[in-house]
């Protein structure tokens, strides 16, 4: 059975719980007592009471999240079960905080009219982003129930052009904005691709203005120009020393004091460090 579209307060209960969970991971609160807790909070006329219930079955038998989301394929996407999968892999250094927000903004997404366009740039940013891999992500995409078969079908080749054709290109091509530049251009009003549209007129302007340069430069002014979900990024660290550096420096002192401490019951104190020399005493004596 495949995933198709939820109700609205799907959508809406989806980003709390994704939510939730991650904050409470941050908290140190075991998997199993976070799946318990929300069971108990979110709304009871949802199905994802029941989604939480099979998860909480599948992460006692083989410990991780993702492995109950494939099997739950109406209710949860390829993509967000590729998502997790990929930040419970033994050896990712794809943070699982990281996964868990990509997915609490793409239901958010979800809550108020997304478009395939928007929720298409969202999901590629997130794998080009965090290095998740091309070929797998982009299958997982195609399977998205917002995603047509036109959509489905052209993801599926894109992914198979990446490296060889500008990714501006790409949507540029298949935007309303290309066909009326053709139009315009060749004085035919009634021309039409042999192929499907996929982006409107304003994803071709942003698309076209960005070509040759760095794809994240047009995902940014999608962002600012449409609306489209930003892509959650992992904070840097702080550059703050661990140590306040008052307490760094009674540190010091003790560490100093201990090494004489223990210079003294060895009997290798010297006194001779701590004697004024004759030229200090000169210099202090002809100080006015």
């Amino acid at each position: 059975m495949t995933v198709s579209l939820l109700d609205k307060e799907e959508y809406i209960e989806q980003a709390y719980f994704f939510r939730s969970y991650r904050e409470r991971l941050e908290d140190n609160i075991p998997s199993q007592e976070v799946l318990n807790g929300i069971h108990e909070e979110v709304l009871a006329t949802t199905k994802l009471p029941m989604a939480i219930d099979f998860l909480k079955g599948e992460i006692l038998l083989k410990g991780k999240i993702s492995d109950g989301m494939s099997r739950l394929t109406h209710y949860f996407t390829p993509f967000q079960t590729f998502v997790m999968s990929k930040a419970e892999e033994d050896k990712s250094k794809f943070d699982q905080k990281i996964a868990l927000m990509i997915l609490e903004r793409e239901a958010e997404y979800h809550t108020d009219s997304p478009t395939a366009a928007g929720l298409f740039v969202y999901q590629f940013e997130c794998i080009a982003r965090n290095r998740l891999g091309y070929d797998r992500g982009m299958t997982a995409m195609a399977g998205d129930p917002l995603f047509g078969d036109d959509w489905g079908e052209w993801i599926k080749k894109v992914r198979l052009r990446l490296g060889s054709t500008d990714f501006a290109d790409l949507i540029y091509y298949r935007s309303d904005h290309y066909v009326n530049e053709r139009r315009r251009r060749t004085g035919d009003d009634d021309y039409s691709p042999s192929y499907s549209i996929l982006f409107g007129e304003q994803e071709g302007r942003i698309a076209k203005a960005n070509r040759g340069k760095d794809p994240l430069f047009m995902f940014a002014a999608l962002q600012r120009q449409l609306g489209h979900p930003s892509v959650p990024r992992a904070k840097p660290k702080s550059i703050q020393p661990v140590i306040h550096p008052v307490l760094e420096t009674r540190l010091q002192r003790i560490e100093k004091t201990l090494q004489y401490i223990e210079a003294e019951t060895r009997e290798g104190f010297d006194l001779s460090k701590f004697y004024v020399k004759p030229d200090d005493l000169s210099a202090e004596s002809e100080t006015p």
